[in-house]
């Protein structure tokens, strides 16, 4: 019994990934839950326009963060000033001040919402004037307008993740990328021939769920479907190239799955996704920034909910392209360092093997 402990724990101290996932995990999992597990937002990115833009300002509560102020602005200007995302909330001064509230941002809209019912309270109480609420994108405030964008990355995230890094072990675990090692073929051709069907599987899943979600959930799709493709089809790159990197450095299946599981987690919990960026710690909100998912989200929603333009949504392209661009490098560096050399090997063995057959 005890001889079985021992060798229990020695071959569990050797599966350094197993390891990992029994310490790493429960400490990723509460540092998570501790700081990131909020849906409160503490502050909302407000501008404030018209003529009394500036004695309103002062009125307003420690929650609208008003970021500017423009007295020759109007209506117009504040609402393309939701659209591009640069402010959650527009305030439109005059003799019936407006409140535009942005719902795409679901959570910020319903703290907005609740802080503006409140000041109408006391303004109400005290015989002053109203601020009118409109919320525009998401004007019933629903979850599944904010989620369904979402979900949508999420879906092409576990295609390329995990099913392209399974799909990839097998055929390493078949012998098959040894002996296409073996070929005069570039590393990187191998891995754009081997990741091409999994993106034409995800597109058509893209397009399926996105439909699924405009008609099941009356989602609207207010922006360019050419907008949402080409951010669409650059996110998948990335994660196709997370899913070929986790098939390099993995050798069976399982390994594969645990590499996924850790990549895929923080997708899920600190993009955007489920918990607000705004409500998380400034550690773990700036892990999120750093995460695929985060982007695809903030394109998604721009463009189906409140019709956004390449133009507003720029950073999200270049920043996924910059992330592509890296994760394929790494991908392909990898599979010619692990792969390529060792079929160079054997390519470099035969003649020597056959000079020493003529020499006897």
């Amino acid at each position: 019994m005890r001889a079985m402990i021992l060798k229990e724990f020695r071959e569990l101290v050797r599966d350094h990934r197993t390891l990992a996932m029994l310490i790493v995990l429960p400490l990723l999992l509460l540092v998570i839950f501790g700081y990131a597990a909020n849906f409160t937002v503490d502050d909302a990115r407000t501008t404030v326009v018209g003529p009394q833009a500036e004695q309103v300002e002062g009125q307003l509560p420690d929650l609208f963060d008003v970021t500017s102020v423009d007295p020759d602005a109007d209506r117009g200007d504040a609402e393309q000033t939701l659209q591009d995302n640069r402010a959650d909330v527009a305030i439109v001064t005059g003799a019936a001040p407006v409140a535009l509230v942005d719902g795409s941002n679901l959570f910020a809209a319903q703290a907005a919402v609740s802080a503006l019912n409140a000041l109408n309270a006391q303004s109400a109480g005290a015989s002053g004037p109203t601020i009118e609420i409109d919320v525009l994108y998401n004007p019933d405030l629903k979850t599944s307008w904010v989620m369904v964008p979402a979900i949508i990355g999420l879906i092409l995230t576990f295609i390329g993740v995990i099913i392209t890094s399974i799909g990839l072990v097998r055929e390493r675990e078949a012998g098959t990328l040894e002996q296409l090692s073996v070929m005069p073929i570039k590393p990187s051709t191998v891995i754009l021939g081997k990741i091409t069907p999994y993106f034409l599987v995800a597109a058509i899943d893209m397009v399926v769920v996105t439909l699924l979600g405009v008609f099941l959930f009356d989602v609207p799709f207010r922006g360019n479907p050419f907008a949402f493709g080409l951010g669409a089809a650059i996110f998948l790159f990335v994660v196709l190239g997370f899913g070929v990197l986790i098939s390099t450095i993995s050798q069976t299946t399982g390994q594969a799955i645990q590499a996924a599981f850790m990549v895929l987690l923080p997708q899920i919990l600190l993009s955007g996704m489920i918990f607000p960026l705004e409500a998380m710690g400034a550690g773990v909100r700036w892990i999120g920034y750093l995460l695929p998912l985060t982007y695809f989200t903030i394109m998604s929603q721009g463009i189906l909910l409140r019709g956004a333009s390449i133009g507003s949504l720029w950073y999200t392209y270049v920043i996924l392209a910059v992330m592509a661009v890296v994760v394929f490098t790494a991908a392909t560096l990898r599979y010619r360092r692990d792969l390529a050399p060792s079929g160079r090997r054997r390519r470099r063995a035969a003649p020597a093997s056959h000079d020493a057959e003529e020499q006897r």
